[in-house]
């Protein structure tokens, strides 16, 4: 136990979410408890992640989750161990929430992306179809996150492009996408900052520069691809393929990175398989399963086409391999599926309450030792 890596949850204390202040202790090894000396309060070291207050075995509810994540299918582990499903049901639920705000926290953060492809899938639910969309940067294969709606409208794009935004920083950016003409409209209206004018009334957004778009546009006969054509949307053509360049070494423009991630989640979640019995119970089951298994995607799975190439002495080299989420800096090492389950997601900072009046030395001091 380090009392050093942890962090206050009383969302009343001023140190909360603040590491290596010196105000955390231990108060029990074997019940593996910490305490504040700042608030007097006592909590366990699993607070704030899935294993906390988890009235089974941790060693088995980490591989039904690792099961889960890759495909497993639900009647084989409730066989091999002898749960019920609703208790499966109930650890993916768990697992798939954690797994969106650690994606929220780490992954929806402004970086350079240079290259996003997107695209959506036809997903078979019980009483009828909804549609799932995903986008990937292509530099790293960082799955950025997707979205679930019961129609395949410009409604869904419009939230698909924000999450592509809310992970893009202002500089060139290719979005390569199929000849779904959402897009286009999507593109031109999510890419745009507001640009503040102390006036009323709505202020002037300003579209992003540098901000390409290309569509691939498949030809079907007899529910059979018999032509494919490319096109530029905006930007010039100098610009796409400097970004190409950039991003796959080249090449023209394609949606492969998304269609590979698309079979990847389909081998992980049965109900995206086009010809199968398996149907998806609930719209909020399928975001779980879809968080969990894009998370694990992103940090505990090493992408063969991501590893580098360390030399050695004697002509000798040695291949080290890399998670999207390592070739995207968000973390230096691949996560195991239990410290991915045991991730705390960060709180707050403390501020001190709004009152009338001069602030006492008491408070004063209180601010400057815990707000600095």
């Amino acid at each position: 136990m380090d009392p050093q890596s942890v962090f206050c949850h009383n969302l009343a204390c001023p140190a909360r979410g603040q590491r290596g202040k010196g105000n955390i202790g231990v108060h029990s090894l074997k019940e593996r408890r910490y305490i504040c000396h700042q608030c007097g309060r006592t909590f366990t070291a699993s607070k704030g992640s899935t294993f906390y207050r988890l009235h089974s075995v941790r060693d088995t509810f980490v591989i039904v989750i690792t099961l889960l994540a890759y495909g497993c299918p639900l009647q084989a582990i409730v066989a091999a161990f002898g749960l019920d499903e609703r208790t499966v049901a109930r650890w993916q639920k768990r697992a798939g929430t954690h797994c969106a705000q650690l994606h929220q926290h780490l992954v929806e953060q402004p970086r350079d992306l240079g290259q996003v492809q997107a695209d959506e899938l036809r997903v078979k639910q019980q009483g009828g179809i909804v549609w799932m969309a995903a986008a990937i940067a292509v530099s790293t294969r960082l799955w950025l996150g997707g979205v679930i709606s019961s129609q395949r409208d410009s409604a869904l794009i419009m939230d698909l492009v924000g999450i592509i935004k809310a992970c893009a920083l202002c500089r060139p950016l290719l979005v390569c996408v199929d000849g779904f003409s959402a897009y286009i409209g999507a593109v031109q209206s999510v890419f745009r900052t507001a640009i503040p004018s102390h006036r009323r009334g709505r202020p002037q957004l300003r579209p992003w520069p540098d901000i390409c778009l290309g569509q691939v546009i498949k030809q079907y006969a007899h529910k059979h691809v018999v032509g494919v054509s490319r096109r530029i949307v905006q930007g010039t053509a100098a610009q796409v393929t400097a970004l190409l360049q950039q991003t796959q070494g080249g090449g023209q423009i394609n949606t492969a990175y998304i269609e590979r991630l698309n079979a990847t989640f389909r081998a992980c979640m049965a109900a995206l398989v086009r010809r199968g019995r398996a149907l998806a119970q609930q719209t909020e089951t399928l975001r779980h399963a879809m968080y969990l298994v894009g998370t694990v995607y992103n940090f505990c799975h090493c992408h063969k086409s991501l590893r580098l190439k360390i030399h050695l002495p004697h002509e000798r080299y040695h291949w080290v391999g890399r998670t999207p989420a390592v070739a995207a800096g968000i973390t230096d090492h691949c996560w195991t599926v239990e410290e991915l389950l045991g991730w705390q997601p960060p709180i707050a900072r403390w501020e001190p309450p709004k009152r009338r009046g001069r602030p006492s030395k008491a408070t004063k001091a209180l601010i400057a030792r815990w707000c600095s």
